[in-house]
């Protein structure tokens, strides 16, 4: 069984509920859920949440959501690993859809990535069967700058190399680096339940292009993924 998990508690502070404000027309999450529903990669899509408001919006766009997650699952602490270990628990103990056979795949999903599409998941899905050992791929995007270049500043404005060593070297010079890109995470279900570390030698890099990589933590990320997206939706259309 490959299981498509999206986590979304309702408890965001910086943007105030999150998972289904608005974004171009349809509630954030629901971007994501019908990027895991039409990639036609996974058995279930399911909504691990602890909020009934967001558990029914989850509904309507087609997901499942057949627990409410627990409130010590919940809070500003709890890592995403640890909000998939409980789902995988309650689908094996539930034998929930059994006929779909033993869980094998499950896929974490943000519910703050509408930039994400069924294309590229069906990409990783693909990557994935060509490499069945590794423990996981997820989603990366490469710095556009080097960060080995970076600068401190101080209260006063001053500023000082983070690598002083590196700040004098031509970009080309330097090794390329890359970042989380906060989409997806494919992981065999022993990996997840065994918490092995997602960022290690045992896991691929999917990289996308920068243009498909927004964090949405602020009111001005928001703005930016918004027209990101429009202009992936007119993209679409066009072709």
């Amino acid at each position: 069984m490959k299981l498509a998990v999206i986590p979304a508690r309702g408890g965001s502070k910086r943007i105030p509920r999150k998972n289904i404000k608005l974004f171009n027309g349809k509630p954030m999450i629901a971007w994501s859920i019908e990027a895991a529903l039409h990639s036609q990669m996974f058995d279930q899509v399911l909504v691990s949440t602890d909020d009934a408001e967001i558990a029914e919006v989850a509904k309507q766009y087609g997901a499942a959501v057949p627990f409410i997650r627990p409130a010590t699952l919940a809070d500003d602490h709890t890592g995403t690993s640890a909000v998939v270990r409980h789902a995988i628990d309650w689908v094996t103990q539930q034998q929930w859809h059994a006929e779909c056979g033993s869980l094998d795949i499950v896929a974490c999903i943000y519910a703050t990535a509408p930039l994400l599409s069924a294309a590229i998941l069906r990409q990783a899905m693909t990557l994935w069967a060509q490499q069945p050992e590794l423990d996981y791929i997820f989603s990366g995007c490469r710095f556009s700058f080097p960060i080995q270049r970076a600068l401190y500043r101080d209260e006063a404005g001053a500023v000082s190399p983070v690598q002083p060593e590196a700040i004098g070297k031509r970009s080309q010079d330097l090794t390329e680096t890359f970042h989380d890109a906060g989409q997806f995470y494919l992981g065999r279900a022993q990996s997840w339940s065994e918490a092995r570390p997602v960022f290690s030698k045992s896991s691929y890099l999917f990289e996308l292009p920068q243009h498909l990589v927004q964090d949405i933590d602020t009111l001005d990320d928001w703005r930016r993924a918004e027209l990101l997206h429009q202009l992936i939706l007119q993209s679409a259309k066009a072709d």
